[in-house]
């Protein structure tokens, strides 16, 4: 056997280099920065979450008109990534694409979020429980740290903390269910929901207990008590539905 063959030999009996095992997803408990489930962010990930937040904490208030051009400016980001940004928010209800004619963030629709949490009780149900059911010991781990995160806002009544906590709450919630489905569905509510919530908690709600019921479903979760983590869930959207309800006390 020539050398150049017993080159060949040699390669082919190598043995393969297994696979790295992949990483669990890591989400903080509550960032400066949001941050996304994935290890690495894009630059549409990046203008979603800004944008996002900026809808749902007001500062880009319900009535606005926008243009693509005003919120690449005001993000700093390329236009490609605000373009596909905007078209995740037009999706989730929290961006109207007006042809001609530009961008709107729509007025808050007291009845379309009741239709809203008649579709979100039995979706998050199933997404509470099945994370209950299938998380694993790193992600059970974080969802001990974001219960702390949701008593730390009733604590100090820090409505920013608590609207970040829930939103990697609700993130974390999906990746532990492992459904794609119900995934999909509970994705289009999300940011309705708490643009709904922050609009109207001053006047009708109580931020302590609000983020209490949430430390409880947390806490659930990360035991993996299916049974608790479903009646945690149930107490905290009687809540928000009570909440959601009392809104039409008052003028908004």
């Amino acid at each position: 056997m020539n050398r150049s063959s017993a080159k060949k030999t040699s390669a082919i009996r190598k043995p393969a280099r297994k696979p790295a095992a992949a990483k669990a997803p890591q989400i903080s408990a509550v960032p400066d920065e949001l941050n996304v489930a994935e290890p690495k962010r894009t630059l549409t990930d990046i203008a979603y979450e800004r944008l996002e937040e900026a809808i749902v904490t007001l500062r880009i208030p319900p009535g606005t008109a926008v243009s693509e051009l005003t919120l690449s400016n005001m993000l700093n980001i390329g236009r490609t990534p605000i373009r596909e940004a905007i078209q995740r928010l037009a999706r989730e209800h929290l961006l109207q694409v007006l042809p001609q004619r530009g961008l709107l963030v729509p007025q808050i629709d007291l009845r379309k979020q009741l239709r809203l949490l008649e579709t979100r009780r039995e979706v998050e149900r199933l997404i509470c429980r099945s994370a209950a059911r299938r998380a694993t010991p790193e992600e059970r781990e974080t969802f001990f740290h974001l219960r702390d995160a949701f008593l730390r806002s009733a604590d100090e009544n820090d409505d920013i903390t608590f609207i970040r906590a829930d939103k990697q709450f609700n993130e974390l919630s999906l990746i532990a269910a492992r459904n794609e489905f119900s995934e999909g569905a509970m994705r289009l509510m999300h940011g309705l929901s708490r643009r709904f919530w922050y609009c109207h908690y001053k006047h009708v709600a109580d931020l302590s207990e609000t983020a209490q019921l949430h430390a409880a479903v947390s806490d659930a979760i990360g035991k993996g008590d299916v049974d608790a983590a479903g009646h945690a869930l149930d107490k905290l959207l009687d809540n928000i539905e009570a909440f959601a309800k009392s809104t039409l006390t008052y003028d908004f």
